[in-house]
């Protein structure tokens, strides 16, 4: 099942841990340390692009939308521009990484990004919960986002069953699957008994998803004039494009082979050392250039993200070059790989937990999708860290099935 021995399972001792975690620590203060004059002129670069996106493809909607090819330009740059504002902006603005500018228009405290869910909400379930509690079972929602079955440790139900198509559904829905994950509508409705927050959260929700539809199918719509239908199926098109998007950049970032699932006790007397651990254990990162690096809102390094969530975007790629290092040095494994691997990997794994556990091959403590330290005590013993003993079962495997051919 799940990890509860962080430690035990990465093959290191206490002195070992502390020791990562304070070489992660000087990486985190030689970044802030040196934030300056070109972090500044990143976002704001990045910013000035996405409205000029933006700006152009309401543009190219509104008078050219009845030609198939403008619309279609049209739609493409809005989807980008919707991709950019969401991932490499509103993201990372509203995890304080552009804070130290105090800038009152780039700051998680005023930042209200281009989506039906409310930035302050979203702030206490993904920077609080999420972060702090990232792949915990029973802690971290975003472990099947309360809907789908991805770990083991999470017991068959026959709703699961349907794993693909509610996954289907939450991919071209996925902003609202994000607004909603919190949210429980029914806290909205007059004389409702849930508690005064979950009721101030339920009509957060709604007035800003009001706002939201207003503005993306109606007012924009409206503004087009004659192209006003194109202009709406251009804006639920880029939005879909959007969603499915940014579905498969975070569940590629969290739920391929390799990024591992925790229980609660791992928490419970956690130092800071054996956090930055769990983070690099349980997130894994996308292979790809520069411009898959800013559409994926730099989370292509999800591993460096997950250890310093407000470091600035732009400072992953210099910081996971060292990172890496120390993955080699502590014989650590460092998950990475091209978004469609991922990807695949990430819906194989919905597809097989569908499934009750008795149709599932592997054990529960050594399967791609869940893993443990007990997977060790059925392995030979092997002189080296956890990268090496990963390496040696996986060989040991493949020599087990070609036996049995």
């Amino acid at each position: 099942m799940a990890i509860s021995e962080v430690g035990e399972y990465a093959h290191l001792d206490q002195a070992q841990i502390e020791e990562l975690g304070r070489e992660l620590d000087a990486i985190r203060a030689e970044v802030l340390e040196s934030r300056g004059d070109r972090d500044y002129r990143y976002i704001h670069s990045i910013i000035r692009l996405q409205r000029g996106l933006e700006i152009s493809s309401r543009a190219l909607l509104y008078f050219g939308a009845r030609n198939r090819t403008v619309w279609a330009l049209g739609t493409g740059v809005l989807g980008v521009a919707k991709i950019l504002e969401n991932m490499e902006i509103g993201h990372n603005v509203l995890h304080g990484q552009w804070d130290w500018m105090n800038d009152p228009e780039i700051h998680s405290s005023t930042w209200e990004w281009d989506l039906v869910g409310n930035s302050a909400d979203w702030k206490h379930t993904h920077n609080h919960l999420h972060h702090k509690f990232t792949n915990i079972i029973g802690m971290d929602d975003d472990v099947g986002y309360g809907v789908l079955r991805v770990t083991r440790d999470i017991p068959w139900e026959p709703r699961y069953s349907a794993n693909v198509l509610v996954n289907a559904v939450l991919m071209v829905g996925f902003e609202w699957g994000i607004g909603l994950q919190a949210v429980s509508l029914g806290a909205a409705l007059p004389n409702s008994d849930y508690a005064p927050e979950e009721q101030r959260r339920a009509r957060r929700f709604l007035v800003k998803a009001g706002k939201q539809v207003l503005k993306d199918y109606i007012l924009f719509p409206v503004l087009a004039g004659p192209n006003g239908r194109q202009a709406l199926t251009a804006t639920v098109t880029a939005n879909i494009i959007r969603n499915v998007w940014t579905n498969a950049v975070i569940f590629c970032g969290h739920f391929p082979d390799g990024a591992e699932k925790f229980t609660l006790t791992d928490v419970e007397t956690e130092t800071r050392a054996e956090w930055y651990l769990r983070q690099m254990l349980g997130s894994a990162n996308l292979d790809g250039g520069p411009v898959m690096n800013l559409m994926s809102g730099n989370l292509s390094f999800q591993i460096e993200h997950h250890m310093f969530p407000d470091l600035p975007s732009n400072r992953y790629a210099e910081v996971s070059l060292k990172v890496r290092d120390l993955c080699e040095r502590y014989d650590l494994p460092y998950v990475s790989g091209p978004l469609w691997k991922q990807y695949l990997q990430s819906w194989r794994t919905i597809a097989r937990l569908s499934l009750p556990d008795r149709y599932l091959r592997r054990t529960a403590d050594d399967a791609p999708e869940t893993r443990s330290e007990k997977m060790f005590s059925a392995l030979p013993a092997v002189s080296g860290g956890l990268a090496t003993a990963l390496a040696a079962g996986q060989l040991l495997r493949k020599r087990r099935a070609r036996s049995v051919r």
